[in-house]
């Protein structure tokens, strides 16, 4: 067996459950709010900015793109043995992804580096995100959803030397990673234009949330996904960010964290119904058939 997929017999320590962190905080829909985040730290990094500028049409079908992402995170967490499959689907499909960087480096998708990046920056994105905008982790949770997030990664192939043993060590790795590798490039400002020029997004975000603090939608994700960018970052990447765009991020907070007493659970475990509603569209999409032709199974 490659030790770039777990072994059979390491599979039940790795897939998760409804007992698990990543079951019970992966699919809250306030974290909707947050989504742009983990993009924009994707594609700072210039290999992996890089194959969203060469391969990707998220200007053209943006919010397609962001549904794709909920599909793999979900099938990752809810499906079960299924995710097995799916993460080497995923893997596959970026085996051809080759080119120039704008540095002028060769780049390939595979890199090690680089990969465990994108799934670093989900991990990242889960903490902060409820910690804004949720329920806020307290520090056994980070740890257990650390341990649990970052096993899943190796379904995709993130080998376990690529993403470091803890939660302490992996927020120096991710501090460092954001001071030394990412930069403004061309993908930064694709993803920026998009949203803010694409029409309203299909994402079932809590009603009530926003005539309480009156913002568009399209305002709102970036407002909650630039929000929780450093300031440092903020203007390395050459993103606007005002005292008025600093306060409507602190009050979208303020409401949303308040939700919590009255969210009902369906929209705080949202990960078994998003399979559900975008099971034809997983079918047909990269992760849903492999070989044998199975698609994922319905999650429980």
């Amino acid at each position: 067996m490659s030790e770039l997929f777990p072994a059979e017999r390491e599979l039940s320590q790795l897939l998760v459950g409804p007992d698990s962190v990543s079951w019970q905080r992966a699919s809250d829909a306030r974290l909707y709010l947050v989504a742009l985040y983990p993009l924009l730290l994707q594609v700072a990094h210039p290999t992996v900015g890089a194959g969203v500028r060469d391969y990707s049409d998220f200007e053209q079908r943006p919010w397609d793109r962001l549904l794709r992402t909920l599909d793999y995170v979900n099938v990752l967490v809810y499906s079960g043995p299924d995710a097995v499959d799916a993460g080497r689907r995923l893997r596959a499909l970026h085996k051809g992804f080759r080119g120039v960087r704008e540095d002028g480096g060769r780049y390939y998708a595979l890199e090690p580096d680089a990969y465990a990046w994108v799934h670093a920056t989900l991990l990242e994105t889960y903490v902060a995100g409820h910690a804004h905008f949720g329920t806020p982790m307290t520090e056994d949770e980070v740890e257990r959803f650390y341990r649990e997030y970052r096993g899943l990664g190796r379904l995709i192939g993130v080998r376990e030397r690529d993403l470091p043993p803890d939660w302490a060590s992996f927020r120096a790795y991710f501090d460092d990673v954001v001071e030394r590798e990412l930069v403004w490039n061309v993908s930064v400002d694709r993803v920026l234009n998009a949203i803010k020029h694409a029409a309203p997004p299909p994402l079932p975000l809590p009603e009530r949330l926003w005539p309480l603090v009156r913002l568009p939608a399209r305002r709102a994700l970036f407002v909650g996904g630039v929000g929780l960018m450093n300031a440092a970052l903020r203007r390395r990447l050459r993103i606007r960010w005002s005292a008025a765009d600093a306060a409507q991020f602190q009050l979208l907070g303020v409401v949303s964290r308040g939700l919590s007493p009255v969210l009902p659970n369906s929209l705080k475990v949202m990960g078994p119904a998003h399979l559900r509603i975008r099971q034809q569209a997983i079918e047909h999409g990269p992760l849903g058939r492999g070989a044998s032709g199975r698609a994922p199974r319905k999650a429980a």
